[in-house]
This record gives C-alpha cells, sequence and structure tokens, in this order.
C-alpha cells in the first residue's frame, strides 16, 4: 500500500511540477495541449482513487478478478480502465471550450490546485503510513478471543524502528521485539506460485503474536510450546478448541533433524511432509534476525509451524489499538 501511494504522489508531483511550467511562461498553450493536459489530470486522479478504493476494499468481485487475470495486469485493471474513461472525459471537457484563452487558462489553474492539494495529501498519507502508523482489518479468527474478525486497529510502525524504503533497513527503533508482542507482517514467502495452508498468501498481510526470538528452540508438543526445552505456563492469551489433539507426523518421524530444519527455514516444511504439524511439531531453531509466530488461537491458526519463520524485512509493525468497532476500543496485549 505504501508503495501505491508513494507512485501516486510521485504522479501528481510530476504533473504539477509540468503544469506549473506552462503557467510560468504564462499559459500560452494551444487547444490541443489544454485539451491533453486536462485529460491526463483526470487520468491521474481517476486512477488514484480507484487505486485507493481496492486497497481500502480488499474483498474485489469475482469479474473484477477474472477480468484482472485474464489480462495479466493484476490489481491495477480498474484503476487503467477508470483513467481512459475519465481521461476522455477529461479531453472532451476542455477540447469542447473551443479556442478561449480564458477557458485553457481557467483548466490550466484549476487543474494546478487540485493536483497540489491531492500531491500535498497522498504525500503525507505516504509518511503516516510508512513511518509512523497504518489502519488494520482482521480478516481471520486465528487470533480469537484477542482479536475478532472485522476488528479495525491502528499498527504501531515506529515502535521497531523507521524503515527506510527501498533499503528496508530499519532506524532508530524503541525498542527490540519481544515475546508476546501482536505483529503485523507480510507474509515471508513471496513467491506467487507457493501455497501454504490451501492457498497463496504472498504479499499478504498477517498478525500474530511473536512466540520464539532469534536464536531460541520451539518445540510443539500436544499443542503446548516449549521454548529451549522450557514448557510456556503463561500463554494466557492462548486457546485451545479441539478436544482431541492431532497424532504426530508420520513423516516428520523419518526426516533427520538437520533436513527438518532446513525444510522449516526454507518454509518448505508443510508442502514436503504433506500432512499437519499443529500439535507436534519441531523441534526448529530460530534463525537470527527471524520470529516464530502463532495465532492465539492455536488450533485454527496458520502461523509459522507451516510456512517457517518471519525475517525482520518483513514486518510492518506492533498492533497498537482496536478502534472499531466502539465496543471493542482497547489496547491489544
Amino acid at each position: 500500500m505504501e508503495e501505491r501511494l508513494l507512485f501516486i504522489g510521485v504522479a501528481l508531483g510530476l504533473f504539477a511540477w509540468y503544469t506549473r511550467r506552462w503557467k510560468e511562461r504564462g499559459g500560452h498553450v494551444s487547444p490541443l495541449q489544454s485539451a491533453a493536459s486536462h485529460a491526463v489530470f483526470y487520468a491521474i486522479a481517476a486512477f488514484s482513487i480507484v487505486m485507493i478504493l481496492t486497497m481500502v476494499f480488499e474483498g474485489r468481485t469475482k469479474v473484477i478478478a477474472v477480468w484482472a487475470r485474464a489480462l495479466r495486469v493484476g490489481d491495477i485493471f480498474p484503476a487503467l480502465t477508470a483513467a481512459a474513461f475519465f481521461g476522455a472525459i477529461g479531453f472532451w471537457r476542455a477540447w469542447s471550450k473551443g479556442d478561449s484563452v480564458e477557458s485553457r487558462r481557467f483548466y490550466l489553474d484549476d487543474d494546478l490546485e487540485w493536483a497540489d492539494t491531492v500531491f500535498s495529501s497522498a504525500l503525507l498519507a505516504w509518511v503516516l503510513m510508512t513511518f509512523l502508523i497504518q489502519a488494520f482489518k482482521i480478516p481471520s479468527g486465528s487470533m480469537e478471543k484477542t482479536l475478532l474478525i472485522g476488528d479495525h486497529l491502528f499498527v504501531n510502525k515506529f515502535v521497531y524502528g523507521l524503515r527506510v524504503p527501498i533499503w528496508g533497513k530499519r532506524i532508530l527503533s524503541l525498542r527490540s521485539v519481544q515475546r508476546g508482542d501482536v505483529m503485523v507482517f507480510e507474509f515471508p514467502v513471496t513467491d506467487p506460485r507457493d501455497t501454504h495452508c490451501g492457498k497463496v498468501n504472498a504479499g499478504e498481510n498477517f498478525i500474530k503474536r511473536v512466540i520464539g526470538l532469534p536464536g531460541e528452540t520451539i518445540t510443539v508438543s500436544s499443542g503446548k510450546v516449549l521454548v529451549d526445552g522450557k514448557l510456556m505456563s503463561d500463554e494466557v492469551y492462548a486457546q485451545w478448541d479441539d478436544q482431541f489433539r492431532q497424532p504426530e507426523s508420520v513423516h516428520a518421524k523419518e526426516v533427520a533433524p538437520e533436513r527438518y530444519q532446513q525444510l522449516w527455514q526454507d518454509h518448505k516444511l508443510d508442502r514436503e511432509l504433506g500432512d499437519i504439524q499443529r500439535d507436534y511439531f519441531g523441534p526448529v531453531k530460530v534463525p537470527e534476525g527471524s520470529y516464530f509466530m502463532m495465532g492465539d488461537n492455536r488450533d485454527h491458526s496458520c502461523d509459522s509451524r507451516y510456512w517457517g519463520p518471519v525475517n525482520n524485512r518483513f514486518i510492518k509493525g506492533k498492533a497498537w489499538f482496536i478502534y472499531w468497532p466502539p465496543s471493542r476500543m482497547k489496547v491489544v496485549r
């Protein structure tokens, strides 16, 4: 989302800069230039609005999804369609005014004013979402009862340090990641062909609780978590719904410990073994710069037991405060 906002801001900034150059030259542009400029502004505005809407409303219709896959343009198909349609409207609107110098200057000034306003808003939103705070909606029940489906919360993005765009490194951290933190992160498997827990999750945001820190050995036995061989007895947030524990994987017993560790680190353990690792898992050692994540709803959570560790570079921030619905307003713990 941050990258899309940055793209929108850059596009509007370039438009504002180019339009301002025309204005500084006295606004002496031809009818064709005026219409083209107005069309470009309409197209950028429509593209930006639809891109933001598709980010906000993730449940897009099947019709849009099918067309997007067919044309191989992914999520930007609705935005491109809107840009082409409204760009044509903008061109016709300016061209239909004829050769009037006053109308051309009016459109030039009007477009520039709107471009400056939206550019400033997009830049501010990008700064806030990249470095400070971001809204997040709970999509599943893997964190019940701590977080419920449909909860809206704010994510603190600077507590673990400011993430430098493109470079990906974090600077000026307030504190390190601690066991028990509820963290939002991008799914750590980036290959769009890989399926985990029955679906492709590449690029999706997940929210889980930090269970294992770098260098620690994690084992799950009969659904209970052991850290460095010691049972975690203070998991007041964890819950188990199923009455029966699933048996230990037959295939896991046949895999050498070194290979088991490597498969897990490479995010291939669940696909390699072919059976469930829910109640009996490990032991595995959490790599440096990575974390072992689990959902509080242990029997219904797709987490590090299945798809491996979460590296630092995928961390978005720490879940902070539930702001909606009002009856659920509270600090996330």
